[in-house]
């Protein structure tokens, strides 16, 4: 879940990559949703599928509400946000500062498990500011865990709420995965997701030696091809055959969405990273991102981007 990046278009996209890793929405609130248009915010293509919807809020009731909006548009699991550092989430009370407040978290839990069938997953840091301890990030699951959580997903640094941006904190506190290693060994009836600076295969699959998943974030948008190599590693026969086989499978959906009125340069964002060390990678971006956002621009700009690599890429 990465906001302003995993929409639906680049899910769809992504699904082309791999069939088998499982999907994650922007943070949406629930009050957006309670308050707002669930049907622009929660619309997705089946394709996408497994696909879950992450929520950021601290009241129970409406993250209830939004827990039930979600299971009645086909989310497959609904995963609270408890590590997002920026500004303006803290400001609403949801986010990495309700890792100081376990009980809310557990509220909410025991909330959206009475009000939907899904599984209610959790996203957190392993701690916050001075908070920086093991028994900390224990004291928090154990919370959580007890109001029906049975699934944790965990950014492997602290996030530091005041002093850096949420830029700096993806990569300024360091990486501490022992610390995730030690909450699985610990706890091992909970389902630990390890997430954070995952950017090789054979680390990946060194990390799958000590916990029960991995999430890829950033590395995954900017090399999507990574994730088909995860899913070779991982030893997944369904993949796809090529780069450009990706962009074959897009076509229907591109051109299904042109007519409904979205814009190329909406889809086309997401795609730019397809060939990513690959020659003519950096033509194929250049190409993409000065015809993309013209005014009626249609799939032929696709086809003379691919036009600039080379027929092996």
């Amino acid at each position: 879940p990465m906001m302003d990046w995993t929409d639906r278009h680049c899910r769809y996209f992504l699904r082309q990559v791999t069939a088998t890793a499982g999907l994650y929405t922007e943070m949406v609130t629930a009050a957006a949703l309670c308050h707002g248009e669930p049907e622009r915010l929660l619309r997705f293509d089946p394709a996408e599928k497994p696909v879950a919807l992450q929520l950021g809020g601290s009241d129970p009731g409406l993250m209830a509400e939004a827990a039930k909006m979600g299971e009645a548009f086909g989310y497959d699991e609904i995963n609270i946000n408890v590590g997002c550092p920026s500004d303006r989430v803290q400001s609403g009370q949801f986010g990495a500062c309700l890792m100081s407040r376990p009980g809310v978290v557990a509220e909410c839990v025991a909330a959206m498990k009475a009000a939907c069938d899904l599984p209610v997953t959790v996203k957190t840091r392993i701690g916050i500011d001075e908070h920086d301890s093991y028994a900390f990030l224990r004291a928090f699951v154990e919370t959580v865990a007890a109001a029906g959580c049975a699934t944790f997903i965990v950014h492997a640094r602290i996030a530091v709420l005041g002093g850096l941006s949420p830029k700096e904190n993806r990569s300024v506190p360091p990486l501490k995965y022992d610390r995730v290693y030690r909450l699985k060994s610990d706890y091992p009836d909970l389902a630990v997701v390890l997430n954070g600076g995952i950017t090789a295969v054979d680390a990946a699959l060194e990390h799958l030696r000590h916990v029960d998943g991995i999430m890829i974030g950033r590395q995954a948008y900017h090399d999507p091809w990574f994730l088909a190599d995860l899913d070779r590693a991982l030893g997944v026969t369904t993949l796809p055959r090529s780069r450009r086989a990706v962009i074959d499978a897009m076509r229907p959906y591109i051109e299904r969405e042109l007519a409904a009125g979205t814009e190329l340069r909406h889809i086309t964002r997401h795609i730019l990273g397809l060939f990513a060390g690959q020659p003519g990678a950096r033509a194929w971006r250049r190409y993409l991102s000065q015809h993309a956002f013209r005014p009626g621009a249609g799939i032929g700009v696709i086809d003379q981007a691919l036009a600039e690599l080379p027929q092996a890429a």
